[in-house]
């Protein structure tokens, strides 16, 4: 839920004991914004989320997660955890409890019309996904593909990427993102 990353990026904040600007001069924007963002005034774009992480230690994912001790075997349903940015008009689920050991990071993705990251971004490994569902559209560097149901792709994370929905319904993605850096 984006309600969960401003506490969550204060307490990350503080156990590092960096000030509101410090952190802000590493990410590269002002005290103020990142102030905003810890008190939910303001939600960041994927850009601006992944820096902050970067100059935390951390992956995105650790702005939505609790930490825990036993990672289960099956991740029902019910349990899977919301890592979706409200700008994005989409539900990401994270299909594992946790990503600390592992190699790869699985998401069902609901993208609803309009919805999409809205703004090119890149980040270290690779991604593959599976549309269940609707047309997602994918600029991967100055290519834009479209992709429907039972197609899949498969691309390097490092070339500036973004996803969008241009249709009228959801779009379902199974989206796998190696490593962990989400």
């Amino acid at each position: 839920m984006p309600d969960e990353i401003g506490p969550k990026l204060r307490r990350l904040r503080e156990a590092r004991r960096l000030t509101l600007r410090q952190l802000a001069d590493q990410v590269g924007c002002t005290g103020a914004h990142l102030s905003q963002i810890e008190n939910g005034h303001a939600s960041p774009s994927i850009a601006t989320l992944k820096r902050i992480a970067a100059a935390l230690g951390v992956n995105i994912v650790d702005f939505f997660t609790d930490d825990d001790s036993e990672e289960p075997v099956v991740t029902r349903v019910d349990s899977r955890r919301e890592v979706s940015l409200g700008n994005w008009n989409a539900r990401i689920q994270q299909l594992v409890r946790s990503t600390r050991g592992k190699m790869m990071q699985p998401f069902y993705t609901v993208v609803a019309p309009g919805g999409g990251s809205h703004e090119p971004y890149s980040h270290a490994g690779e991604e593959f996904g599976i549309v269940l569902k609707g047309t997602l559209t994918i600029t991967v560097g100055e290519r834009t593909y479209r992709v429907g149901p039972g197609e899949s792709f498969y691309y390097s994370s490092r070339i500036p990427h973004q996803w969008v929905n241009q249709g009228d319904q959801d779009v379902e993605v199974v989206w796998v993102v190696s490593p962990p850096t989400w």
